[in-house]
Order: structure tokens, then sequence, then C-alpha cells
């Protein structure tokens, strides 16, 4: 592996007492960021990177912890002295959204008003709240500008409604494997992954954590149609085939398949440590995401929003059948209409929606390339 990681790193959390009133009219009165820093921030605070997660990532982006070094940031292999987000030479900050599982205020945290957990009475969040988030917590590290805000996804989005709603705090935007918006088809598939959630009976109306249980069930069926739809068809087939894991047909609904072994695996890992209504919340954020909406559908009108200083590297994968290169280049066409600085870069990578998470040299070039022609 190229550079080398940041090694032992610690969590920080950040308590925020001023209210934060949310799109949807919801308002949490305080809240809690917890996140994660890399490298060192430059006397002129000129250095700064904003890591934004997908839809179950969090706060530790990279390296490890010192009491559970098997514990690796989910994008360790790009963050590091060395890698792209080269940390000798950026300061790099990652952060668990509100609404989160993992630290940050969210459903399963205490509310104030209750002394309960949150539970269904969480409320919605949408991009735009954990962009004002960010930017409260760029307030408190004294960062009155982002040389870069990168992320993949749903990451990706934020990166995008950051260009749109502070474009003066931010120079650089890098925007890999998003879309202006969802689909029909991708807001059927996250429908059908909550449905799977509310249907279970564990579920209690949200409000789980006072039963003492989870809608693992649930969980894990929404996981494991997520999971599908990350990977690519070819990758399926590579890895997997029609391979039998006896050998021979058992003629029963047991696990036959590899992939349904594999499958089942994921499905149970992530709904041994993930929170159901977490899952709910970000796939809701996911379908709300829409900066266009407002200027009638007009892309190029939203677009237009950003300053006509920032730059843009935007990046799809030839496989990624859930966030199509033609909607990446759909960002790119507003951007060009408004004449913005815009770098594109379609990747030949085999591993779908997920060849984002990817150690790939090319796909590593093409960031790394990126950011070393920022000047700090």
């Amino acid at each position: 592996m190229p550079g080398q990681s940041v090694g032992v790193v610690q969590s920080q959390r950040a308590h925020f007492d001023q209210a934060l009133t949310l799109r949807s009219g919801g308002v949490l009165p305080a809240y809690d960021l917890v996140y994660e820093t890399y490298g060192t921030l430059n006397a002129a605070k000129s250095n700064a990177i904003l890591v934004c997660h997908a839809l179950s990532g969090h706060h530790h982006v990279a390296g490890h912890y010192a009491d559970a070094p098997n514990n690796i940031g989910w994008w360790d292999n790009i963050i590091g002295p060395g890698r792209p987000l080269d940390t000798d030479r950026f300061f790099i900050v990652g952060l668990n959204n509100l609404g989160g599982c993992h630290g940050s205020t969210g459903p399963s945290s205490l509310n104030p008003a209750t002394g309960k957990p949150w539970g269904a009475d969480f409320p919605i969040v949408a991009v735009s709240d954990w962009v004002e988030a960010q930017a409260r917590l760029a307030d408190r590290l004294g960062i009155d500008c982002w040389a870069a805000v990168v992320g993949g996804s749903l990451g990706g989005m934020q990166a995008m409604r950051w260009t749109i709603s502070q474009p003066e705090r931010i120079r650089h935007a890098i925007i890999i494997a998003s879309a202006p918006k969802l689909s029909a088809q991708n807001i059927a598939f996250n429908d059908v992954a909550r449905q799977a959630i509310l249907t279970d009976p564990d579920f209690h109306g949200g409000n789980y954590y006072e039963h003492n249980t989870r809608p693992m069930r649930g969980l894990r069926l929404a996981r494991m149609l997520g999971h599908i739809t990350y990977l690519s068809d070819d990758q399926m087939g590579e890895k997997f085939g029609r391979e039998l894991r006896n050998g021979s047909f058992g003629f029963d609904f047991d696990v036959e398949f590899e992939v349904e072994s594999y499958l089942r695996y994921q499905g149970d890992k992530f709904a041994g440590y993930f929170d159901a209504n977490t899952y709910l919340l970000m796939t809701k954020a996911l379908d709300y995401f829409d900066p266009a909406r407002l200027d009638g559908g007009d892309l190029v009108k939203a677009m237009g929003r950003s300053h006509p200083d920032t730059g843009f590297l935007i990046a799809s994968f030839t496989t990624d059948w859930r966030f199509t290169p033609a909607r990446s280049r759909e960002i790119v066409g507003a951007l060009l209409a408004n004449q913005r600085h815009v770098s594109y870069a379609e990747i030949d990578l085999n591993f779908g929606h997920d060849s984002f998470l990817m150690e790939d040299a090319h796909y590593h070039g093409v960031v790394d390339a990126y950011l070393r022609n920022i000047k700090l």
C-alpha cells in the first residue's frame, strides 16, 4: 500500500448549546458531534479538508485506536503520509453526522426533554442540516474556509451542498460516485429497505430502545438489499458465480449458494452494530437531496450559486449502476454551463458503487494529482 497509515488516532467530541433548526422544521436544542482529525492545521488554517461520510459511515475515517488495532478507518487506504489525502500536507477532519449512531447526537441519544432515547421523536435531517452542523464545527476548529470538501456517494452530495450553501467557505469540492439527486429506482430501493425495518415486529414504532430489543431482522434485510446494489453484476459473478457451499442442491430453503452465505453474513454483521433509526434517517436524507428543486429542477441555476473560483473534481465508475457516470456528467454539465473550473474522471473499476472505497492506483492517482495542484 503506498504511503503510510496515520497510525493510532483518538476521537473527539464537540458539544453545541446553540439550537439547530432543521429543514424539516424540527429543532435540536443542543447536540454533540464526534469527530477525528489527522495531520496538523497550518498557521494560516488554509490546509483543512473535510471528509463527509456516506450512508453507513462515521467519523473514524483513518488509522486505528490504541485499544482496537483491527478497527481500521473506513477510508484508511487514501489518507495518511504520502497518500492522496496527504496528512503531511493537509489537516483532515472526519465526523459522524447528526442522526448517526457512532457518538454524534442521534435517535439513540437521550432526549433532554424526556430523559429517554429520542427514538421515533428524533427529527428528520437533511443534507443541508449536516452542512450547517459541519460549518459550526469548522468555526469551533478555527477553519474559515476548507481547502477541500471530499466525499463519495451521500458524502459527495454533502460536498456539492457545501458549494451551494456555503460557497465562500470551500475552495475545492471532490464529488465521487454521486448524483445531483436520486433516481426513482434508487428511491424505490431505499423504501423497500425502510419497509423491512418498519414492519419488523421488534421495531415498536422506532422506540425499541425502551423494549430492550432491536429490529435485527429488518435491518439485516435492509443491508442485504443495499449490499446487492453496491456491487456490480460482474464482480458478484467473479466472486461467487453459482458456486454451491456443499457442491450439490439441498432442495430446501437453507443457504446453498455462496452468494447467499455472503449476503447473510454482511447483513448479520451490519445489524450487530448499526442503529435502525439511523438507517431510516440516512436513507431519507438521500431521497430528499435535490439542490435544484427550489429552482424548478434547473441544476445549472443551482450550481450557479457556487463561488466562481471554486474548483471541482467529479469522479465516477463505469460499473456503478446505482450512481451511474451519466449522473456525474449531469453535475459536470451544470458546472461547465456556469464556466466553473471542473475536472472529470470516469474510472474503469469493477467494484460497482463500492469502487469509491477501494484502493486502486489509477483512481487514487486521479485524486492525488488533483489535490497536489491545490495551493495552500
